[in-house]
C-alpha cells in the first residue's frame, strides 16, 4: 500500500512538472525586447514587461500556446506598467494571457486598444486579457468613431479589468461577427467594472454591443455577466444586444442612464441582475424588450425613472416585415420573478408605437405590431408612494398572458387594465436600495403561477432555491437577501481603487496686475477657486480653461468687470477639454469679432461645462459658439442678463443626430438686444439612441431680440427631444415665433406672456432626415 502511494505521489509529481517543462521567463525592457520575445516564446513562455511608462507601445502579441501551457505576458507588478501615447494591443493565435497592464495618457491609432484579432489570417481563440485598466484613453477628436476593445474568433476571456472614460464615437466593446470563424463564440466578458462613461450628445456611444442589424439571425452564445456598469451614460443602450443565445446575468447597473437592450437578438437569458437609480435623474434605465424568445427572470430594479425606450421594463411594437436594421415584433418571451420599487411608470407596454407619425416617416418605421405570445408573471411592483400610472399602454397588451403580478401601490390601489392584483406586502428595507418581503410566509406571494418551462426558474436572484417554496417577486427568502453588499472589490482589478480621493477647494486671490489671473488659473488645481481682489480686470488674451475653476470676487456685495481687450484672440474663455467655468457676480465685457466662451475648434475630447450665475455678459459678437466635434454636458445660466450681442447661445454645428449640448438651461435670466441665434440649439437627423437634448427657459425675459434673424424664430429647437419654455415674458422682438416645437416629443410651453412678439407654435409631427 505504501509503495503504491509512493508511486502515485512521483507520477503526479512528474506529470506536474511536465505541465510546463519548456516554460521560461523572459523579461523585457522595451519594445524591440518585446518584440523579439514575442516571436520567440513557445506554450508556458512567460513575457514580463518591465514596470515604468511604455510610449508608444503598439503590442502585436501572436503565439501559439496550449491550454495546460499557455503564452503569458504580464506586467513585472500589476498597475506598474503604463502604457501611453498612440498604443494598443492586438492577439491572434491560441491560448494567450495579457495581465495587469494600465492604459493611459493616450489613445490608439488604430480602430481598437484591445482587439482579438492581428488581420483576418490571424485571429484570437482561447485568449484571454485579465487584470487591466483602459482609462481616459480616448480619441482626440470625439467625432471619430473607434471601439477600445473589439472581439473576434472563438471562446476569448474579458475579466476583472476597469473600463471608464470613452467620451468619442463608437462603443466601449464589440463583438464582431464577420464569418464562421467568429459565431457560436461563446466570449467571456465576466468580472469587469465599467466606469463612467459620459454622455455623448449623439448614437454609437454603447458599452456593450453584441453584433449588428445583420447578425440577428446569428448564434453567439456570448456571457456577459458578474459585472459592475457605473455611469454609463453614453446613449441609451448601455448593452446592445443584436445576435442570439447570449447571457446577461448577475450584473449590477448603477445610475446608468441607459438600458440593457434585447435589439435585435432573440433568446437571451437576462436572469438576476440589478439595476440601481435614484431621484437624481429621469433618464435611468431598466430593460428595453425586442424580437423573440428572451426568458427575463429574477432581476430587481429601484428608482428607475426613465420613460419610453428607458422605461423600468419597456416592451417595444415592432414593425410588420421589418427590414434587418428595424423592430422585429416581440413575441414568447417570459418575464418572470422580477421585482419594481418605487419605480416610475415600471410596465411600458407597446413602447415606441408611432402610427401617428406615419405622415412624416416611411412606412418601414412605422412600429405598430404589438407584443405577441408573451408571458408576464410572478412579479412584484412596490412602491413607497402612489404611482398613478404603474402600467402604460402605448399599443395593445391583447398578445401578453397577465397572471400573478401583485401591486402595492402605497395607500391607493390599482384597477387599470386588469394586470395586476392589489395586495398588502410588507417589505423589510435592507439598506439604501434594497427591499425585501418582511414575512417568511404570505398567501398572496405565494400564490405563484406556474407556466411551460418555469420549473427552470429554480433558485432567485441571491441564489436561494425555488424548488422546495417558490414566491413572487425577485427575491424568495428574506434570509438570503439580509447577507447581501455589493463589494465593488470584486469587479475589476484588485489592484486598482475607483476611489476619487476628495480634495478640498482651495481659495487664491488674484489682482488686476497684468497676467496675475492667468497665472492663477495655470498654478490652481481642479475645483479651486479664484477671488478678485479689485473691481476691474483687462483680459488682454483668452483664458484657458481645462480644469473646474470658479471665478468670483472677493467682495461678494458688488460685480467685477472683466474686459476682453485682445487684439490676437477671439475668445476670452477658452473651453478645453474636461474645463468647467463657475462665473458667480462677474460683469464680462467683450467687442465686435469677440467670443465670450467658445470651446477648441478641433480635439475636444471631453466635454466641458458652464455654469453662469449672477453675471452680465455683454457686447460680444457671441455669448457662446460652439464647434462641430464640441459637447458639452452641462450650460446653465442662472440670475444672468445677457445683452448688446450680435449672437447668443449658438449650439448648432452637427448632424447625422449628434448635437453639441445635453443639458442647457436659463432660469431668471434678462435677454436684451441680441440680434440674432437668441438660443440656437439644433440636432440634426431622426435617431432613438440618446437623450436628445434638453433645454430649460422658465422664469426669464427676452427683449428687443431677434431683429436679424432670418429664420424669424427667436429660440430655435430643431431636432431637440425635451424642451420647456415656461413663466418666461417676451417683449418687441420683432419675430414671427417665439419658438417651434415638436408636440409628439416632450416640448412643452406654459405660462409665457407675449407681447409684441410673434407665437409659439406646436407642431405635433416634424420631418427629419432619417439616419439609418
Amino acid at each position: 500500500m505504501k509503495a503504491n502511494l509512493l508511486l502515485i505521489v512521483a507520477i503526479f509529481l512528474l506529470l506536474s512538472c511536465g505541465e510546463n517543462s519548456n516554460g521560461k521567463t523572459l523579461h523585457v525592457n522595451d519594445i524591440p525586447e518585446l518584440n523579439k520575445a514575442i516571436e520567440e516564446a513557445v506554450p508556458g513562455d512567460e513575457i514580463v514587461m518591465a514596470n515604468g511608462t511604455w510610449k508608444d507601445t503598439q503590442i502585436i502579441f501572436f503565439g501559439t500556446g496550449t491550454k495546460e501551457n499557455p503564452i503569458n505576458l504580464r506586467a513585472e507588478t500589476p498597475g506598474k506598467v503604463f502604457i501611453e501615447g498612440q498604443s494598443y494591443l492586438h492577439l491572434g493565435g491560441e491560448h494567450l494571457i495579457v495581465d495587469g497592464l494600465y492604459f493611459r495618457n493616450g489613445y490608439s491609432p488604430k480602430s481598437s486598444i484591445i482587439r482579438y484579432m492581428i488581420s483576418e489570417d490571424s485571429i484570437a481563440y482561447n485568449c484571454r486579457v485579465t487584470n487591466t485598466v483602459i482609462e481616459d484613453f480616448t480619441k482626440p477628436n470625439r467625432l471619430v468613431n473607434d471601439r477600445w476593445i473589439e472581439f473576434y474568433g472563438k471562446h476569448n476571456q474579458l475579466d476583472h479589468c476597469y473600463i471608464s472614460g470613452k467620451s468619442n464615437d463608437g462603443e466601449t466593446l464589440r463583438i464582431f461577427f464577420t464569418g464562421n470563424e467568429h459565431i457560436n463564440n461563446y466570449h467571456q466578458i465576466v468580472h469587469n467594472y465599467f466606469g463612467p462613461r459620459p454622455r455623448k450628445g449623439g448614437p454609437r456611444a454603447e458599452t456593450i454591443r453584441v453584433g449588428d442589424s445583420k447578425t440577428r439571425v446569428s448564434p453567439s452564445f456570448a456571457n456577459i455577466s458578474n459585472n459592475y456598469f457605473e455611469a454609463c451614460n453614453g446613449e441609451v443602450e448601455i448593452i446592445s444586444d443584436k445576435t442570439n443565445f447570449n447571457t446577461f446575468k448577475n450584473n449590477i447597473f448603477y445610475k446608468c442612464e441607459g438600458s440593457l437592450v434585447l435589439r435585435h437578438g432573440s433568446y437571451a437569458t437576462v436572469d438576476r441582475n440589478i439595476f440601481i437609480g435614484g431621484d437624481d435623474s429621469d433618464f435611468y434605465g431598466g430593460i428595453r424588450v425586442v424580437n423573440t424568445g428572451h426568458w427575463i427572470t429574477n432581476n430587481y430594479f429601484y428608482k428607475i425613472k426613465g420613460s419610453q425606450f428607458r422605461s423600468p421594463l419597456a416592451i417595444m411594437n415592432g414593425i410588420p416585415m421589418t427590414p434587418l436594421n428595424r423592430y422585429l415584433q416581440v413575441s414568447d418571451v417570459v418575464v418572470a420573478y422580477n421585482t419594481w420599487v418605487d419605480c416610475k411608470s415600471p410596465w411600458q407596454i407597446g413602447v415606441g408605437q408611432n402610427l401617428e407619425s406615419a405622415d412624416v416617416l416611411p412606412a418601414s418605421e412605422i412600429r405598430s405590431a404589438p407584443p405577441i405570445r408573451t408571458i408576464v408573471a410572478n412579479n412584484i411592483i412596490y412602491n413607497t408612494q402612489v404611482d398613478k400610472t404603474p402600467v402604460i399602454n402605448h399599443s395593445t397588451m391583447e398578445g401578453i398572458l397577465f397572471k400573478n403580478n401583485i401591486i402595492n401601490n402605497a395607500s391607493e390601489d390599482y384597477s387599470d387594465y386588469d394586470v395586476l392584483q392589489n395586495g398588502t406586502i410588507k417589505m423589510k428595507k435592507i439598506n439604501d436600495w434594497l427591499y425585501a418581503p418582511a414575512i417568511s410566509k404570505n398567501q398572496i406571494l405565494d400564490t405563484v403561477y406556474t407556466g411551460y418551462d418555469f420549473a427552470k426558474i429554480n433558485h432567485d436572484i441571491f441564489g436561494a432555491s425555488r424548488t422546495e417554496k417558490n414566491s413572487i417577486g425577485a427575491i424568495n427568502q428574506t434570509a438570503t437577501v439580509e447577507k447581501f453588499t455589493i463589494d465593488k472589490k470584486k469587479y475589476g482589478p484588485k489592484w486598482f481603487s475607483t476611489k476619487k480621493n476628495d480634495v478640498e477647494s482651495k481659495i487664491h486671490t488674484a489682482t488686476a496686475t497684468a497676467g496675475e489671473l492667468t497665472k492663477k488659473i495655470s498654478e490652481a488645481v481642479s475645483g479651486d477657486i479664484i477671488e478678485l481682489k479689485d473691481t476691474l480686470y483687462a483680459l488682454p488674451n483668452s483664458l484657458k480653461i481645462d480644469k473646474e475653476i470658479t471665478l468670483r470676487p472677493a467682495n461678494r456685495s458688488s460685480k467685477t468687470t472683466l474686459i476682453f481687450t485682445s487684439k490676437k484672440d477671439s475668445v476670452a474663455f477658452k473651453m478645453h477639454p474636461k474645463g468647467i467655468i463657475k462665473l458667480q457676480n462677474l460683469i464680462l465685457q467683450g467687442k465686435k469679432n469677440k467670443y465670450a466662451f467658445a470651446p477648441l475648434k478641433k480635439n475636444m475630447a471631453s466635454a466641458y461645462n458652464l455654469y453662469i450665475e449672477n453675471c452680465v455678459v455683454e457686447n460680444f459678437d457671441y455669448v457662446l459658439k460652439a464647434y462641430k466635434g464640441s459637447f458639452a454636458d452641462t450650460i446653465n445660466f442662472k440670475k444672468t442678463t445677457i445683452k448688446n450681442c450680435k449672437n447668443g447661445i449658438e449650439l448648432a454645428a452637427e448632424d447625422k443626430g449628434d448635437y453639441n449640448a445635453e443639458m442647457v438651461s436659463f432660469d431668471h435670466c434678462f435677454f436684451e438686444n441680441i440680434q440674432n441665434n437668441v438660443v440656437n440649439f439644433y440636432r440634426g437627423g431622426y435617431d432613438e439612441s440618446t437623450i436628445g437634448g434638453s433645454l430649460s427657459v422658465t422664469n426669464s425675459s427676452f427683449t428687443n431680440s431677434g431683429q436679424g434673424e432670418n429664420s424669424n424664430i427667436l429660440i430655435k429647437t430643431s431636432g431637440i427631444i425635451n424642451v420647456t419654455i415656461q413663466d418666461n415674458s417676451f417683449e418687441n422682438n420683432p419675430v414671427e415665433l417665439v419658438a417651434l416645437l415638436w408636440g409628439e416629443k416632450n416640448n412643452n410651453h406654459q405660462n409665457n406672456t407675449l407681447i409684441n412678439s410673434g407665437k409659439i407654435k406646436v407642431e405635433e409631427q416634424q420631418k427629419l432626415k432619417i439616419l439609418y
